[in-house]
């Protein structure tokens, strides 16, 4: 019994030192400016650590991480803890798959949000596998369970991060690291975005490509909301339509994604002809006989030099 508590708190230990990490990547990264961001780790069914509330993400300690249950109630930890845990906790309970949580202000994402410009699909193979849709939470007040209940209609199977307008990103994982990789995915697709946008704008891929990279991370064993919803464009930002109150978030920087069948759905275009079969073999007299004939041939003209 002593020695499992002992490695219960060795590993808390550990996961409040990888907060503190995650903390200063997403510092150093630009991500978080002063006390931006809060960043959570589910360590049993009902407690969870996460960073205090005004504090710089960057500088934490160990010793400033707090213990929270899945209703918001500090347990333990000498700072105090944010509300925008409440955010971290709506997504945990909906989705038992996560345990690890990162929200912040990447400033190239967050401009998607401001401007409310949904993400464009079919464009960048890294996206379309390790992210996929990437949806936009309306626009709350943070803190509070009316800002945490935004997310909610959003958390399908398979998403891993979204935008929460005029506000920021959060995104989720298994584990810390998988989580705050995710922010650095969107954050530098955006990027991309926007430098593909100055040079005159983006090209999307087609149907069949599109179609391969969706196979491609099947089979890797990631999950997606297009792989369960029947009637989504395979490039719009149309998984999630039911989710949304208002109209879907229109197109205006970037041209509108070309509408393709849902990945459910047969592809518009024709498979490629099977490539023909090469002619049979000779059978085995027919090229004895040509080996032969050859042979002879090579040998006249060697006699007659």
């Amino acid at each position: 019994m002593v020695t499992n508590q002992w490695n219960m708190r060795l590993q808390e230990q550990k996961i409040k030192e990888q907060i503190c990490e995650i903390g200063r990547r997403v510092y150093n990264k630009g991500f978080a400016a002063a006390n931006d961001g809060n960043i959570s780790y589910r360590i049993g069914e009902n407690a969870v650590l996460c960073s205090p509330t005004m504090i710089c993400k960057g500088f934490m300690t160990p010793d400033d991480i707090c213990t929270v249950d899945l209703d918001g109630k500090q347990l333990a930890g000498k700072r105090k803890r944010t509300s925008e845990i409440l955010l971290h906790l709506a997504i945990m309970k909906a989705r038992p798959d996560v345990k690890a949580v990162v929200h912040c202000h990447p400033p190239h994402a967050t401009a998607f949000g401001i401007a409310r410009e949904p993400i464009p699909q079919c464009i960048l193979p890294e996206i379309e596998v390790f992210l996929g849709e990437i949806p936009f939470a309306p626009y709350e007040t943070p803190g509070g369970l009316p800002f945490a209940d935004t997310v909610l209609p959003f958390l399908k199977p398979g998403t891993n991060a979204m935008i929460l307008t005029n506000h920021g990103t959060v995104s989720f994982g298994e584990e810390l690291e998988q989580a705050y990789w995710r922010t650095e995915i969107v954050d530098a697709y955006c990027r991309i975005l926007i430098l593909a946008k100055q040079l005159g704008g983006v090209t999307y891929l087609n149907e069949q490509k599109s179609r391969e990279l969706l196979d491609l991370k099947k089979r890797l064993g990631f999950d997606d909301p297009r792989f369960h919803v029947e009637d989504c464009d395979l490039c719009g930002n149309t998984a999630f339509r039911d989710g949304y109150k208002e109209a879907l978030p229109a197109p205006k920087a970037f041209d509108a994604p070309p509408v393709f069948p849902a990945y459910l759905k047969p592809a518009a275009y024709s498979s490629p002809a099977p490539v023909a079969s090469a002619p049979a073999a000779a059978t085995s007299p027919d090229l004895e006989m040509l080996v032969r004939a050859i042979t002879e041939q090579v040998l006249a003209a060697i006699n007659k030099s």
